[in-house]
């Protein structure tokens, strides 16, 4: 179904000038395959990994019909620990639990494309999914003194339920331009709709000393809806120059009524300093224009993008708001230039910004573990980023290169700042001083044969942080890399191979250190029916040793949290029929 994927790691003036990671743009094939193809799938797994797929496509003159319908049930299992040790009386307290969660899952698509002539395409889909949740969690708590004594202990048990109704839409109209295949305009507009009613009941049972057995509920009726309005209008004129120009509005309604209450041994009663609605709307109208130059060996594309931001935050039962309104430029250049057909240079610079999300604003605690809890900060600004990046693209032989660097100053930088009292963490998010970031990127492609190949992905950074927050300073240097090797052997009889290793470094931030990473994935696929079936086998985190871990180390505390999911196995097989051909589908959720 995929032509092509097109990563943009430095986008132009033209993109979302959200978010500093770059993009992906997946280009879908143009189906050209009349009457009526489709694909069936069934997944089996463990733990717990059971799903069954069904696309259908139906293909005429004027009218393109898809759908897609996915069933399953998947388990999410997860080993936690936690240690919180005050340093200044030598107290402390750890916690080793596990946890489950199982989804059961359902989601349709339905589509058309209606072809009204050659040039002008209209598109319509709508998607609903619907998700039941159930989590468990059961972790033994123990307290001890400056002896290493322990002093008491209590079990902590969660029953968790949650369902989540999801809609989505997208209504697209594309017009291309008699004479001329690269003039073109796009209408979209697109919405989508998430709820979660959520229920957690916590029950700590005394298993030794004198702490009093404890009942605690929360509850959540969560409701969100993000709506996106674009114009796009691309025109060449003289063969070696484009202007593009257009408009996006981008409107995120949220509204989350949370409640944690405690049992007062009669009767549950809400706690009023955790209780609360907490409303998030934010508007972004964003205006764009772009020209471009390209000819055989040199292209140049300048461009600018102008926001503007309404957001605004309101606490219901105390009355607590926060507006904020601004409004931005967001300049980008690009260059290229093309020495030979086996070596070519880039260089591009562009703006970005990085806006709080809903989960970042939101004050509410997660009480899972009362000793370590996470909240938001509903005054927190955006981040802003100026991105730098020269990159070189080369060929020798069977193997093909791409080596960039990269430089990237941040403004109001958002990171998570821990407070320590009575044995308790208490991590918000805080905009702390200036992040500057200076790396490298290497990519390689090798292929010996025509049965085997190998990729790697390189990434190393350096960076600095200058930053105080309440007369502490943050200021500190460290660097970070990680790697990526992927090998493909294509063997006899239509078996495909794929092992993936991963490598994270460790690394730090404002407070914490992070644990380095390593951990290897692997799949293996087979056609039969002359590619009518396909039958799959993949393994994630094969020697089960992928964890995330971090440490936080502070002259008054130390703490501690570490997890890990450990392996995921997944067998499915999948049949075409029609004209159409073996699809794999992953079980995944959608959206």
């Amino acid at each position: 179904m995929i032509e092509r994927i097109e990563v943009i790691t430095n986008p132009s003036a033209k993109y979302d000038a959200e978010g500093t990671s770059g993009i992906i743009n997946i280009v879908l094939k143009k189906e050209e395959k009349k009457g009526l193809n489709g694909a069936v799938t069934l997944n089996t797994g463990i733990p717990n990994n059971h799903s069954i797929g069904l696309s259908l496509n139906r293909r005429t003159e004027k009218f393109n019909l898809f759908s897609q319908m996915g069933f399953g049930r998947r388990t999410f299992p997860s080993d936690n620990e936690t240690e919180n040790r005050n340093l200044v009386d030598d107290t402390y307290i750890t916690s080793f639990g596990q946890s489950d969660k199982n989804e059961t899952f359902f989601n349709l698509i339905l589509g058309t494309d209606y072809h009204i002539n050659d040039l002008n395409v209209l598109t319509l889909s709508g998607n609903f999914a619907y998700e039941w949740e159930k989590e468990h969690s059961d972790a033994l708590f123990s307290t001890f003194d400056s002896g290493n004594t322990q002093t008491d202990a209590f079990q902590r048990r969660e029953l968790t339920t949650a369902t989540n109704p999801k809609y989505s839409y997208e209504l697209q109209y594309k017009k291309d331009f008699e004479g001329n295949e690269e003039q073109s305009l796009l209408l979209s507009a697109t919405g989508n709709l998430f709820a979660k009613d959520q229920s957690s009941d916590f029950t700590n049972t005394t298993t030794f000393g004198n702490v009093d057995d404890m009942q605690q509920q929360s509850r959540t009726d969560f409701s969100q809806a993000d709506y996106t309005f674009k114009a796009d209008y691309t025109h060449p004129w003289a063969e070696k120059y484009t202007i593009e120009t257009g408009t996006q509005y981008q409107i995120n309604d949220v509204e989350n009524d949370f409640a944690i209450s405690n049992f007062d041994g009669s009767r549950f009663v809400e706690n009023p300093d955790l209780t609360n609605v907490f409303e998030w709307t934010q508007k972004v109208l964003g205006v764009y224009a772009t020209t471009a130059y390209e000819s055989d060996l040199w292209g140049l594309k300048l461009g600018v993008r102008f926001e503007d931001t309404d957001l605004s935050t309101l606490l219901q039962n105390t009355n607590v708001s926060n507006d904020q309104k601004y409004n931005n430029f967001f300049p980008s250049g690009h260059t290229s230039y093309k020495f030979s057909d086996n070596l070519s240079l880039q260089a591009g610079y562009s703006k970005r910004i990085f806006r709080p999300r809903m989960w970042d604003l939101n004050p509410f605690y997660n009480i899972r573990n009362n000793f370590s809890i996470r909240t938001g900060n509903a005054n927190l600004q955006p981040e802003f980023t100026d991105s730098y990046e020269l990159t070189s693209i080369y060929k020798i032989g069977k193997v093909s290169m791409n080596l960039g660097v990269f430089y990237r100053h941040t403004e109001d930088v958002v990171e998570r700042i821990v407070e320590f009292e009575d044995n308790v963490s208490i991590s918000r998010p805080e905009n702390i001083g200036v992040n500057n970031t200076t790396g490298v990127e290497f990519n390689a492609k090798y292929i010996p044969t025509n049965w085997l190949s190998f990729t790697n992905d390189f990434n190393y950074s350096y960076f600095t942080r200058v930053g105080d927050f309440e007369e502490n300073s943050f200021d500190f240097k460290g660097d970070q890399w990680s790697t990526r090797l992927t090998n493909k052997l294509k063997l006899p009889a239509d078996f495909d191979l794929e092992f993936i290793g991963h490598y994270q470094s460790g690394y730090r931030t404002l407070q914490q250190e992070i644990s380095e990473n390593l951990f290897m994935d692997f799949g293996a696929r087979k056609k039969i029916f002359k590619g009518k079936a396909i039958l799959s086998l993949s393994i994630r985190d094969v020697f089960a040793s992928r964890i995330r871990e971090s440490i936080t180390n502070q002259p008054t505390f130390y703490l501690r949290d570490f997890s890990q999911q450990g392996r995921f196995i997944t067998f499915g097989v999948s049949f075409g029929f029609g004209r159409g051909e073996a699809m794999e589908f992953s079980g995944q959720k959608h959206f």
